[in-house]
């Protein structure tokens, strides 16, 4: 499996330095979750121990924090169980059950273990273990049907997985939300056998062992057999993973389209709307906020009610839940791509890949904020990057034309004696 942060690979990085495992062989756990414990207080403090905490943590703390988690946050509950018994029997992780149960429960690995399977968003498919372990799981709400994803609770090993696209280890206070910190785990993500699209992740949850670093072995390894199962169940029967891909949204410029497994369909600036504002809320939302993200002059719920109803008829049955408002299947959209390029680093993808500004003729806040959040995004990987071709190509793009960081950050890597420079400066002087 290849990292979706350095394009490393689990096999070429030494265990005394691998970067996804919380501990090297032989450690004392218990003594490291101490001082990993000390390090997360500091960072509470708006102090970091770098020595002490890993860059993969480090990143995500700061993600959690930039994304206004709150650490008393626990796992929210998203679905009804009759949306949830739906759901599940419809999503491809139902397959590698058999497989993750054998290889991680019948053998009873550790009492106090807890096995759990999300989808691509982190919602809790299932979890299961000894009814002790399940009781205290559940005393931090995970269980089945909540959400678990990084933007949801923080720093955790199923959440945090899929937000790298990469199996990783969380120990203890590594956690960003307090109620986890005695718990630690280990989770790696599950793909499609023939698209390679993150389907979701397997995870063990429970003690201090759960983050020792034959657990990431095993984990990927269970990982490799569940793949190998669902490469064999679609040769055999060729539809059974068809259209698992989930849903996806093209929001990027001024026709928004929805693909799904039966086709493409076009869609009114409101149903986009409608759909983005979704994707990019996982917990749901109910009809006064999602009135108030749709237009300022806050619409009814009657309004809410007769739009959410045209978009089904548009969009077909299984997509749109009710109490709250939510998707019931996963939708990537063209926005993801662009964060995930900046994620990696790969500033020319995420240039490439912005061909125009999210959903440009609409004036609803909720939309607005996200247009300007992802162009935002584009711009600061642009001057992270510093490179002078990244930064030629922004400045004379319709997003960066006016931004005037990014032509003082382009002049500084022109030769001052240079013609370009002295343009340049001339266009920097008009904003004097």
């Amino acid at each position: 499996m290849t990292s979706g942060v350095e394009g490393v690979r689990m096999a070429d990085v030494s265990p005394a330095v691998n970067p996804w495992a919380a501990a090297r062989p032989g450690t004392d756990l218990i003594a490291l979750a101490r001082d990993v414990a000390r390090a997360r207080a500091r960072f509470a403090e708006r102090a970091v121990d770098r020595h002490r905490v890993r860059p993969v943590v480090l990143d995500s703390w700061h993600r959690s924090v930039d994304g206004g988690v709150d650490p008393d946050a626990e796992g929210s509950t998203s679905m009804t169980h009759v949306d949830l018994r739906r759901y599940r029997a419809e999503h491809p992780m139902r397959l590698i059950r058999p497989v993750v149960r054998n290889l991680l429960l019948d053998d009873g690995i550790d009492d106090g273990m807890v096995v759990a399977l999300t989808d691509a968003k982190g919602l809790l498919l299932w979890v299961e273990g000894q009814n002790s372990a399940l009781d205290r799981a559940a005393s931090m709400n995970f269980s089945e049907g909540t959400d678990w994803s990084e933007a949801a609770v923080g720093t955790n090993a199923p959440g945090t997985a899929l937000a790298l696209d990469h199996g990783l280890q969380i120990l203890g206070a590594e956690h960003f939300s307090h109620s986890v910190q005695e718990w630690s785990c280990t989770a790696a993500p599950v793909h499609h056998p023939t698209t390679g699209q993150i389907l979701g992740v397997i995870d063990v949850t429970g003690g201090p062992r759960m983050a020792a670093p034959e657990m990431l072995s095993l984990v990927r390894a269970t990982v490799v057999a569940a793949e190998a199962e669902l490469r064999v169940q679609a040769m055999e029967n060729p539809g059974l993973l068809s259209g698992l891909e989930g849903n996806r949204l093209e929001l990027l410029g001024a026709r928004p389209v929805l693909t799904r497994d039966v086709g493409r369909a076009e869609l009114s600036g409101r149903h986009a709307e409608i759909l983005l504002l979704l994707a990019e809320h996982p917990e749901g939302l109910a009809s006064d906020r999602l009135a108030v993200l749709l237009d300022e002059s806050d619409l009814d719920s009657v309004t809410i009610r007769a739009e959410i109803s045209r978009l089904r008829r548009v969009v077909g049955p299984g997509v749109v839940g009710s109490r709250p408002y939510r998707l019931l299947a996963p939708m990537s959209t063209d926005l993801d791509d662009v964060r995930f390029a900046l994620e990696r680093g790969d500033v020319d993808r995420a240039l490439r890949l912005y061909g125009a500004p999210v959903l440009p003729r609409s004036t609803a806040p909720g939309i607005h904020d996200i247009r300007e959040g992802l162009r935002f995004g584009l711009q600061r990987g642009v001057l992270a990057a510093g490179d002078p071709a990244l930064l030629g190509r922004w400045i004379t793009s319709s997003h960066g034309r006016d931004d005037i960081e990014a032509w003082m950050a382009y002049r500084a890597t022109l030769d001052p004696r240079s013609s370009m420079h002295a343009k340049v400066q001339a266009r920097i002087d008009r904003w004097a």
